[in-house]
This record gives structure tokens, sequence and C-alpha cells, in this order.
């Protein structure tokens, strides 16, 4: 008995997009291209090595992340980049006011604080649109995680708008 691949050299590869807020509380989310929401999650990481090995971990794992999103800068994103890169995957860049200014109105995001709280509240309604799961406690680099993820899903076409538009029946 032969195994199968997982899809034959004419199928195109399944596509995932993993959302990154970089930091020393790490906060990722993980969707796939049908815009589901996979999994989100934070890692505190108290030195470079454990990021190199989570890095490492997560762009290796089933389902492989074909796009990353990335929010940070400095020596902690070019590991990130510098991995992707090395996996052939594609990797983008991107710093808060981004996805804020694409997703919030300027009032939800005139303070770091006030950015973070509608971060909290946007995430939880991402949560309920997008996954299966049902919302918890969020760390704010979860939220912010999640929200990265879905300025990437719009980014890539992968969802059309949000919030999604209501199914007519």
């Amino acid at each position: 008995m032969t195994s199968s691949p997982l899809f034959s050299s004419t199928d195109p590869p399944v596509e995932h997009l993993l959302a990154v807020d970089a930091g020393l509380h790490t906060g990722l989310a993980l969707y796939s291209r049908d815009s589901k929401l996979l999994w989100y999650r934070s890692h505190h990481l108290a030195d470079q090595q454990k990021l190199k090995r989570l890095i490492a971990t997560l762009l290796r794992s089933a389902p492989l992340p074909t796009h990353i999103y990335l929010e940070g800068g400095g020596p902690l994103a070019e590991l990130w980049q510098r991995e992707t890169l090395k996996l052939e995957r594609v990797f983008v860049q991107l710093h808060a006011g981004q996805w804020r200014e694409q997703l919030f109105y300027a009032r939800q995001h005139n303070s770091g604080r006030v950015a973070k709280q509608n971060a909290l509240k946007m995430a939880t309604g991402v949560i309920d649109s997008l996954s299966h799961k049902k919302p918890t406690g969020l760390r704010h680099d979860t939220a912010e995680a999640i929200l990265i993820g879905l300025y990437g899903l719009l980014d890539l076409g992968w969802l059309e708008c949000w919030p999604p538009k209501k199914e007519e029946h």
C-alpha cells in the first residue's frame, strides 16, 4: 500500500496566513484560505533562542503557513523574516498604523490605550464570525494578532469585506 501525498503536483498548495504581533509577548493567529480563524494564542518568550525555536516549529508544522503578516521591527522581526524567506513563504511586515487605519475609525485608535481596548472588542467579533470557538479572555497581543490577520485576509483578497455581509436566505 502506498501513501498518497497531501496534494498532487496539479493541485495548488493549501494556503494559510499566520499573523504575528512580535514582541516579548508574541501574539499569534492562524487563518485558512477560506477566512476561518483556526487558532489564536500568545507566547511569552524570555530570549531569542526560544523565539527561534518557536518560529521554526510554527513555520514547519501543519497546517503550513504560506503567508506571514507581522507587526513589529528590529531583531525579533528579522528572525521571522529570515526564516520565512528561507522557506520561500510570503512575508509582509507592517506597523500598527497600517492595519489600524484600515480596520478602525480615527477616533478608535487616537491613543495606544484606546486602540488596545478597541482591538480587544473587534477581535472578539472576529472570533465570533470566523472561528468555531467561543471567545475567551484575550491578551491585547493576541487580539492584535487576530486583527493583523484580518488585515492580511482583506489585503490578500481572501475576505471580501469586514464585517462580512449577511447571507440572504
